[in-house]
């Protein structure tokens, strides 16, 4: 089909077909035609050089632009300084950006193949996977149906947001971000939770320019589309709608040129549509057309070509001669079989080592590092007799203090969720959007557009905390989560998204049943867990917290809701050993650090955290008396690695249980065995007690971690003694 295109360029037999726009009737310039088809022929032809690496072993990522060439327009009219997310088969509006930049041609095409042949040399992922972007304000996508739509709205309402505020932002003022997807994507609820959140933005008068640009050919990978798209969907729509022929060179300018600009001036959120697209060569090299499609129906489509009709258009608008196009055509051809050839050539990425150093940005550290004999620090309630009462309270004065001194310290810092402007549902930040209206915000319950906010937040310039009002809800919202933990990977650490996410409503609680009480946990690679178990810790875990967000980490501390208000360890004797005063300002917990309740030369120690230390040290008094053994309780916070202090705290202990409030068989303290396990510093007698790995009933503890469970473990070790 190249080959044919080409012999049409040379014969000069493109024709235009009827109903088209005339040049005359859009704003497009010549000089702009020139590069809407540079761009679009050197996308089809990086589309037709992917295909032969490939069928040679050589290349790994066939997904292109056959038929969406000009998309070109989109990245010929943006602005330097507006955001952009484009699907895979768009690539032409990246390819139209980078040359007007200024890029040469052969770089461009150069990184291009370096994408599709996963060279290590690749400035876009490093080798780690084939995606589009490049430039700073061209955002990764991963490949995930419309994943980039909730990120997108949070770019656009936290450049106005930061314009508003009057801090730094990644993208210009009065700039418009775009995004991307195919017509089968439009059907994702994310994408559909996107529009909605843009939507609802405009009617609380946000500031939110965003263009929504679908391309319809008809058909998502093998599902016909039955005309729902444009007979159906678009009539939904809430916000503005630009329509164009995709076949159509004026018409797509012209449409482009009116929602730009409309989001622009306005704004406000707009629907970009391109019609009539045919999808050519099928959806990727492994796309068996010919199980869904007839031969007819194939050759029907492989003979519609936008590429020829934009070029007979310029041909009659005088921007170009055929000879020109086909001398321009064949140059871009050679100049992409070069480009491959030298990519397929370069290194892979071979170590593990490399993959795994890309996965987070560094650990930020203070200038001053700690010794590390601090890693072990006392119990912060060890001077509680010390304080008057009223300057003891519970751990979640000490959050929405934390929280408050925060927001003073980091002007770039903002808190969204669901019901946060009132306190949320645990009061913790309380009192908090009347001092900061413009930074603590409320939006409808919809976790994936809330952590999609973050990222786009982070990835424009804020430093967001994102509050996820029950553990159980970022099911939810999981696909946004884990979109957080891989786009530093993804992009070989050029585009971290560090924010903070608060996870409540977790582990132990009579009210609301496993959907309020939920105690399993996702912590994958690229995001750091910790679960605080009392207000001082947590006061200064989150300002540690809020600097490895700063340096581009995503940490998400998880609070066990048993901890909020308790007071006392021993209820009996009403002892008030978890009221404690607040820390003193600027102290941080690094997260190699553990707390030791109890004497440091204990043999016998219990390793837990959140919840399961007040637990630990109920079952460990327990012990104590009925064996007259002394237990220290361990609180290891951090759940994402080995920390150095659990590794100390560890020495001369011969018998561990390792107390998880997680279900059994998903508890993260399991990776902290192997972890120890690995690096020969396990005990060799060692035992788990965890929670049952079921669901917890409404108006019961049944399930959950208990002080029998701890000391059943104890005793079994004690047993084998």
């Amino acid at each position: 089909m190249a080959k044919f295109f080409q012999n049409q360029l040379a014969e000069g037999t493109c024709k235009i077909p009827a109903g088209f726009r005339n040049f005359e009737d859009s704003t497009i310039k010549p000089e702009d035609i020139r590069l809407v088809l540079q761009s679009a022929f050197a996308t089809s032809l990086l589309h037709v050089e992917s295909r032969v690496a490939s069928s040679m072993g050589l290349g790994f990522y066939t997904i292109g632009p056959g038929g969406e060439e000009l998309t070109s327009v989109i990245g010929s009219i943006l602005q330097e300084g507006d955001g952009m997310a484009l699907h895979y088969r768009h690539l032409a509006a990246q390819v139209a950006r980078q040359l007007k930049s200024g890029k040469p041609l052969e770089q461009v095409l150069l990184d291009r193949a370096r994408g599709h042949t996963v060279s290590s040399l690749d400035p876009v992922s490093g080798g780690h996977h084939c995606a589009i972007g490049g430039g700073d304000r061209d955002f990764l996508v991963t490949s995930t149906l419309a994943s980039q739509a909730p990120q997108a709205v949070g770019r656009a309402l936290g450049s106005a947001l930061a314009s508003q505020l009057e801090l730094p932002c990644l993208l210009a003022p009065g700039s418009v971000s775009l995004v991307s997807v195919g017509d089968g994507s439009v059907n994702h609820a994310q994408y559909l939770a996107s529009l909605n959140i843009a939507e609802y933005a405009t009617h609380r008068r946000f500031k939110c320019p965003l263009v929504f640009m679908v391309s319809d050919n008809g058909v998502a990978i093998s599902l016909k589309g039955f005309d729902w798209l444009q007979k159906e969907f678009i009539h939904k729509l809430r916000m503005k709608l630009f329509e164009a022929d995709g076949r159509d060179m004026f018409d797509v300018w012209t449409a482009t040129e009116r929602a730009v600009e409309y989001s622009r001036k306005k704004y406000k959120p707009s629907f970009l549509l391109f019609k009539n697209l045919p999808r050519r060569f099928g959806h990727a090299a492994t796309d068996r057309q010919g199980a869904y499609l007839t031969p007819n129906e194939i050759k029907e489509v492989a003979e519609v070509n936008p590429m020829a009709y934009a070029s007979a258009q310029a041909v009659a608008s005088g921007a170009v001669t055929y000879s020109e196009l086909h001398d321009m055509y064949a140059d871009i051809w050679e100049k992409t079989k070069a480009a491959f050839d030298i990519a397929v050539n370069e290194p892979k990425v071979t170590e593990r080592s490399l993959v795994q150093a890309a996965t987070a940005q560094p650990l930020w550290v203070p200038e001053v590092k700690p010794p590390r004999e601090s890693m072990i620090r006392s119990p912060p309630n060890a001077n509680n007799d010390k304080y008057l009462p009223k300057d003891k309270v519970p751990m979640r004065k000490h959050m929405t203090e934390v929280i408050k001194e925060s927001l003073e310290d980091t002007p770039s810092l903002v808190y969204t969720g669901e019901d946060v402007e009132h306190g949320g549902y645990y009061l913790i930040t309380d009192g908090l959007a009347r001092k900061f209206p413009h930074r603590v915000k409320d939006f409808p319950p919809e976790e994936s557009v809330l952590i999609g906010l973050g990222i786009g937040y982070s990835q424009v310039g804020l430093l967001p905390i994102v509050e996820i009002p029950y553990a159980k809800y970022l099911d939810c919202g999981v696909d946004q989560f884990f979109e957080a933990a891989i786009l530093n990977w993804l992009s070989a650490g050029k585009q971290p998204c560090g924010m903070v996410i608060r996870l409540q409503g977790f582990d132990r609680g009579v009210f609301g049943g496993n959907f309020h009480t939920h105690n399993t946990l996702h912590i994958p690679p690229g995001i750091d867990v910790v679960c605080y178990s009392n207000g001082p810790d947590y006061a200064r875990g989150m300002r540690n917290a809020i600097q490895q967000a700063k340096a581009g980490r995503v940490v998400m501390t998880v609070d066990c809701t048993n901890l909020l208000n308790l007071k006392h360890v021993d209820e009996e004797a009403k002892d008030e050993a978890w009221l404690m005063p607040y820390t003193q300002r600027g102290d941080m917990a690094s997260f190699d650090e553990v707390t030791c309740y109890g004497p440091r030369d204990a043999s016998l120690a219990i390793v837990t955290y959140g919840n399961g230390v007040v637990t630990s040290l109920q079952a460990a008094r327990i012990v104590t008396e009925k064996h007259g053994i002394p237990v220290k309780v361990i609180d290891c916070p951090y759940l994402s690695g080995l920390p150095m202090g659990l590794i100390d705290s560890l020495q001369g202990v011969d018998k561990v249980v390792f107390a998880d409030i997680c279900k059994f068989g998903q508890h993260p303290l399991g990776a902290h065995i192997g972890s120890l396990k690995y690096r020969n510093m396990l005990p060799d007698k060692w035992q788990v007690a965890a929670a049952q790995p079921t669901y917890n009933p409404l108006g019961t503890y049944l399930t959950f971690l208990n002080v029998p469970d701890v000391v059943d473990a104890v005793e079994m070790l004690l047993k084998t003694a």
